[in-house]
């Protein structure tokens, strides 16, 4: 109980400390107008209140990872807090941070179009192809998901596959429509929501005694699996996620000045933190042990561990309310997800996207595509949206570096996780049988001289970079890229 109160103080005492050293090393100018107002069209880009900015944020970057992610995560015992904690503080919330400030000073622009600007033209492509493909695979399990819990809500009444297509039918309404529209005028009571059954549950935990073990660094796992480089790949979101460097853009086009960054972008990961860090607990705590959690996982997934817990935890009238507030999440991402795909594919093709028309015939080949997905295995999706997920992470930090080396900061900030990430990433692919499926030991080298490699590349780029005085700001009056 005490390891997990103190990674809950932990985790507020970053935002005020870490977050603000964050915030002063990248220079705020408060001066400076945002593209809210300077390319604002009425459909992405357009000026939002700090309040409403944080809650969307906030269910577009969490989706099931903060809960399903520290599920799986719990597995290997108390070790998980630290990589929340610390990964929460040190490399997701600068990631977020910086992604969201880069983009503000870039037009809005998505991390495709800054990683064209800041590691070179031909990783534009790259990275474009990247991003669409992660976003495709996070809607996708953000519909499976959500399905899966709300057929198991209503003991399955409702025929799973009617309950996907009202998920879908949903999505494409909130990629179309401007975001003031839904996204803007809902988000809100959702967050509310959310806060609420995160809340009910961790208290419930402090409230009952639940035998949350502490800080041990053994691995529990029940099957023994390493926990690098496993563990920083099963819990992304509540500690660092690529998914949020393809979210941050969105709510970068509605800031209505930079002084707003840290409570939106920094500040809402400290919060998904949290919540990871309270589901994390709840299964540590609720289910005998990692063996009884394994059981529970192999028999029902993720989505049975949230139901039981919930019961558990606040009776039934609560729990059903608690696992309402997590079916928000997945909803609230995958929406966001098919939107932010939309916006990427528009900008790499400088299509205009106050056109319903131009829109559209974006959006519905990205859902039909994705219809396709969901009828591959839950788990082989998970496993491929991990790797793509804190692969395109590194993507973003290395991108964060050398804006700052540019800029003649602190690049160490963003260097350090991106080194981290970068050996953790590439020893899985190697590793992994969805991968190289090479032995642990082999990965381990591989990732090494890989990630050594990629660290010299930085610094030819970032030399070259500055020797050519890429510009780090977009002039405000320059054209929108969409």
């Amino acid at each position: 109980m005490y390891t997990f109160l103190g990674a809950l103080v932990l985790l507020v005492v970053g935002y005020f400390t870490y977050g603000k050293f964050i915030e002063n090393m990248f220079g705020v100018k408060e001066e400076r107008s945002t593209p809210a107002y300077t390319h604002q069209d009425g459909v992405d880009y357009l000026p939002m209140n700090t309040k409403k900015n944080s809650l969307i944020q906030l269910l577009n970057i969490a989706g099931v990872g903060p809960i399903f992610g520290p599920i799986m995560g719990a597995l290997y015992g108390p070790v998980a807090f630290i990589w929340i904690v610390v990964g929460c503080i040190f490399a997701g919330a600068v990631h977020d941070y910086l992604t969201g400030m880069i983009s503000i000073r870039n037009r809005g622009a998505h991390l495709p179009e800054l990683a064209g600007k800041f590691l070179g033209k031909a990783m534009k492509h790259v990275v474009n192809a990247f991003a669409i493909l992660l976003l495709l695979l996070v809607g996708t399990v953000f519909v499976t998901s959500p399905a899966d819990l709300l057929y198991n809500l209503m003991d399955g009444w409702m025929g799973i596959s009617l309950i996907v297509g009202m998920i879908f039918a949903y999505y494409i309404l909130a990629t179309l429509l401007p975001i003031d529209k839904i996204i803007g005028r809902f988000y809100p009571i959702f967050g509310a929501l959310l806060i609420i059954s995160a809340v009910g549950v961790g208290v419930s935990l402090v409230a009952t005694g639940a035998p949350i073990p502490e800080l041990t660094l053994t691995n529990m796992h029940p099957d023994n699996l390493p926990i690098f480089p496993l563990l920083f790949l099963t819990i992304s979101c509540g500690a660092l996620s690529g998914f949020h460097a393809t979210q941050t853009p969105i709510i970068s086009r509605t800031t209505q000045n930079e002084k707003q960054g840290r409570k939106i972008f920094y500040g809402m990961m400290i919060a998904e933190g949290m919540i990871a860090m309270i589901w994390a607990a709840a299964a540590m705590s609720l289910f005998q042990g990692p063996v009884g959690l394994n059981e529970l996982l192999a028999n029902g997934g993720p989505a049975a561990v949230v139901s039981e817990a919930s019961i558990l935890s606040l009776g039934a009238i609560g729990g059903t309310l608690a696992i309402l507030g997590v079916i928000v999440l997945p909803i609230t991402s995958g929406d966001t997800a098919f939107r932010s795909a939309r916006m990427i594919i528009a900008d790499y093709m400088n299509v205009s996207q106050m056109k319903l028309s131009s829109r559209l015939w974006i959006a519905v080949p990205l859902f039909i595509i994705s219809f396709v997905l969901t009828k591959i295995d839950f788990n082989i999706l998970w496993r491929y949206f991990s790797w793509a997920n804190q692969s395109t992470a590194v993507i973003a930090l290395w991108v964060a570096a050398v804006y700052l080396f540019i800029a003649g900061k602190n690049y160490f900030v963003a260097m350090i996780p991106a080194i981290f990430m970068t050996m953790a990433t590439m020893t899985y692919i190697l590793n992994a049988q969805i991968g190289f499926n090479l032995p642990l030991e082999i990965a381990y080298y591989g990732g090494a001289v890989i990630t050594v490699i990629i660290i010299g590349l930085f610094y030819k780029r970032a030399i070259r970079a500055r020797n050519e005085n890429v510009p780090l700001e977009e002039d405000i009056t320059d054209p929108p890229a969409a």
